[in-house]
């Protein structure tokens, strides 16, 4: 889990040249935090916990603003 989430935040740094630190990429980049509120969303829903997978997705875009189903495959 862990290595997961080193492996995302370095995937920011690969991929944006304005990031400029850990603590920046991990309180400011609502696309990071849609992305871990998918993979709690998709691992709730491929469990048929429908209902919390769904809540936890909704959860996520009113924090974000970035909606991903949790059925979908990324």
């Amino acid at each position: 889990m862990f290595d997961t989430i080193r492996e995302d935040i370095y995937s920011v740094f690969d991929r944006d040249p304005a990031a400029r630190s850990v603590f920046e990429i991990i309180f400011c980049y609502p696309g990071l935090h849609a992305v871990w509120f998918y993979r709690v969303a998709h691992w709730l829903w491929t469990r048929k916990l429908y209902f919390l997978g769904r809540f936890t997705s909704h959860l996520g875009c009113f924090f974000t603003g970035i909606e991903i189903h949790p059925g979908a495959l990324i």
